[in-house]
């Protein structure tokens, strides 16, 4: 074997290891990437059972129940609505100061077998001006919100079931 001939076999073998390590790299990555996602993206496609995900939009009026749970931990459930559809949500452990019905949230869970969202974490927005992105992305694509018409409508108008009407068209002169 020539020496030419020999360094590009071991070109092609390092070539090949590191597409290996890259590969092994990524698939392990996989596992561990947490996706953001709305009520009406679950209603859509719903994640496989298992996978981690954040669920994020307003949390309904009227939803939110609170009782002891039986090893001493407060147990909540509420509804994550994004105006068109809503998600069941539980959650053992103490909300966050901010969380209330209206509110913007973006909870850390998993889907179970019964629809219902098992939150391991809840997050509350800030302020009163504070929106998680992905949240407004949300509010963009059901109607909710235009970014162009000016700021965000105040949280208790997103809890519709029906989307924004857009502003009454001017007559022709």
């Amino acid at each position: 074997m020539t020496k030419k001939r020999r360094r590009l076999w071991v070109l092609l073998l390092c070539g090949l290891g590191l597409g290996s390590a890259t590969a092994l790299t990524l698939t392990a990555f996989q596992d561990n990437l947490v996706f953001f996602r709305s009520p009406s993206d679950i209603a859509r496609n719903a994640p496989p059972p298992g996978r981690a995900f954040r669920l994020g939009g307003l949390v309904e009026a009227g939803s939110v129940t609170k009782q002891m749970g039986t090893d001493g931990k407060p147990d909540v459930r509420f509804k994550v609505t994004d105006g068109p559809n809503a998600v069941s949500v539980a959650y053992a452990g103490v909300l966050p100061d901010l969380f209330r019905e209206g509110q913007g949230v973006v909870t850390l869970g998993k889907l179970g077998p019964d629809g219902v969202f098992r939150a391991s974490e809840v997050l509350a927005r800030h302020d009163e001006t504070y929106m998680p992105p992905e949240v407004a992305d949300a509010l963009k694509k059901t109607g909710h919100w235009n970014p162009q018409q000016g700021a965000a409508p105040p949280a208790a108008t997103w809890n519709t079931l029906e989307p924004a009407k857009p502003a009454a068209g001017r007559s022709g002169s």
